[in-house]
């Protein structure tokens, strides 16, 4: 196992950013940037012992300071979505900005945690990296301590472990936005249609026409949304059902089955003889096939892969969205000098 750091270019403001590689004793890495804390490279052996990269991304700090899909990087102070940009917290109503349409997504798409430079350490197999917000950033209460580590074992398992806390009472539900093509970064959407899934999870948050959950805890049983049992991506990805319609495609959040606190088993994903296995602690996971993706390079030299609409898809494990508003779902709400912590792992066979 070992792990390298080196220089990732500067930010527009002239601030240098590092990269760091983590590689294991099978062959296969990990990278991560200071900036965003992003996810940036992912190279998996198939079956076949042939080395791909999994995660769409780029290979400049420039681009990631566009990234306008949030390709690879942490996603905070909250990620998803929240109704109308408001939140209350014991009678104080904050106001994020409406990013997406009258709502909230993902906090602040310029200065969000994906697009803040975050201070990076080596730790044994693997990286740590900090960022502190400033309180009423982004209109999120607090000081904000936050740590992402990413470690990367020869099982193949890529752990990220989140850690915060906050001066002041306020939301904290974190996630990595990672795009995921299991045959190869630009594998493009055949491949992702060709992804055997499964997800643990008999319920989904039903949505209104923006994303914003009604509340309601649907059954995924006799409809496209079930995948509790293996199934391919692109079975049923185009079909007439008004949930997927109004999103164009899968872009739900799943109540995951078993939800205790603790780390377990709540997905796979399998095509081009790579299986990836997704744990975590947290109540839900975002399904999300890329449905908004617009068409730009990616990583791959000066054409760079094309990435489109539907090339790769994403489990971003959280609270549900608009958690802050709804006593019903499990709160993302932390009293002032109360620890945050959690486990989201990707694990490779």
């Amino acid at each position: 196992m070992t792990v390298t750091e080196k220089s990732f270019g500067q930010t527009k403001n002239g601030k240098e950013v590092k990269i760091f590689t983590i590689t294991n004793n099978k062959g296969n890495e990990a990278v991560v940037s200071e900036f965003g804390a992003v996810l940036v490279s992912l190279k998996i052996k198939n079956d076949k012992g042939e080395s791909k990269d999994v995660v769409l991304g780029y290979e400049s700090v420039k681009n990631y300071e566009a990234n306008p899909a949030f390709f690879g990087g942490v996603i905070g102070p909250n990620a998803n979505r929240i109704a109308n940009g408001k939140f209350k917290i014991d009678g104080v109503e904050y106001n994020l900005p409406t990013n997406d349409g009258k709502n909230n997504l993902h906090s602040d798409f310029d200065i969000g945690y994906h697009k803040q430079l975050w201070k990076g350490e080596i730790v044994d197999n693997g990286v740590k990296l900090t960022y502190e917000k400033p309180d009423m950033l982004m209109g999120v209460p607090g000081n904000i301590k936050t740590s992402v580590t990413y470690t990367f074992n020869d099982d193949n398992e890529l752990k990220i472990e989140y850690n915060a806390v906050s001066d002041k009472k306020t939301i904290v539900n974190l996630t990595n936005h990672s795009y995921f093509s299991l045959g190869g970064d630009g594998a493009g959407s055949d491949s992702v249609f060709d992804t055997l899934l499964t997800i643990n999870a008999s319920k989904f948050t039903e949505i209104d026409d923006g994303g914003i959950p009604t509340g309601k805890l649907i059954d995924v049983a006799g409809t496209p949304l079930d995948f509790t049992k293996p199934k391919k991506i692109g079975k049923e990805i185009n079909a007439d059902f008004k949930q997927m319609v109004m999103v164009k495609g899968y872009d739900h959040n799943y109540a995951l089955d078993n939800y205790t606190g603790e780390v377990r088993k709540v997905a796979e994903a399998t095509c081009d003889g790579r299986t990836m296995e997704v744990y975590t602690d947290l109540p839900g996971m975002q399904f999300y096939t890329g449905n908004w993706i617009d068409d730009n390079a990616g990583k791959g030299g000066k054409k760079g892969n094309l990435y489109k609409e539907r090339g790769a898809f994403c489990l971003e494990t959280q609270f549900f969205p608009n958690s802050c508003n709804d006593a019903t779902f499990v709160s993302p709400v932390k009293g002032a000098n109360e620890k945050y912590h959690s486990v989201t792992m990707y694990k490779f066979k």
